[in-house]
């Protein structure tokens, strides 16, 4: 029988952080983290997560989210593995928890996430590519194509060279300490 997350509402949560009985932990990247997460969550990648350690003392419940819930459905067997015991979601992720009116830290300040500028910057491009293609010259049609395949082999391999360049611009970079 493969493992599962058991489902908590919102209030829950918050009255197990409250009482400290839970640990929350934010399995979404450190760049959606940045821009927002529960107060006291831990961060603790997806991408990182069977070397993470997991920071959950004895005694306490672990809980895991991401932002819809998505993700935490989606990866419930690791998930639930690396728990003693039983192991717990919030439902609905933190777009559930702020619904339900509970705090969150935002930092407005930070970039957006890494996967929302790949995909403004590759339908920018495709647009670019198609409507100077209309315009201009069928040859920028080539533009959208090449947008195009390298979103297909980022997906396929797992290599992402729009997201390396935009790790590289200004406004990605951590401003020192």
């Amino acid at each position: 029988m493969p493992a599962k997350l058991i489902a908590l509402k919102p209030a829950d949560v918050s009255e197990r952080l409250t009482s400290g009985t839970a640990v929350l932990i934010d399995i979404r990247e450190a760049d959606e983290f940045a821009r927002n997460h529960i107060v006291g969550a831990l961060s603790r990648p997806l991408s990182g997560f069977e070397k993470a350690h997991l920071g959950i003392a004895a005694g306490k419940d672990a809980i895991f989210t991401c932002r819809t819930g998505m993700r935490t459905g989606a990866n419930c067997g690791r998930l639930a593995a690396r728990v003693n015991g039983e192991a717990f979601v919030l439902d609905g992720g933190i777009e559930n928890w702020t619904k339900s009116g509970l705090p969150v830290a935002n930092n407005p300040g930070a970039p957006l996430e890494m996967m929302r500028q790949v995909q403004i910057t590759a339908g920018v491009l495709v647009l670019i590519g198609v409507g100077l293609g209309l315009v201009v010259h069928p040859g920028f049609f080539g533009l959208a194509a090449f947008v195009g395949a390298g979103l297909t082999f980022a997906g396929i391999s797992g290599f992402c060279g729009m997201a390396r360049l935009l790790a590289l611009m200004p406004w990605n970079r951590l401003a020192p300490a």
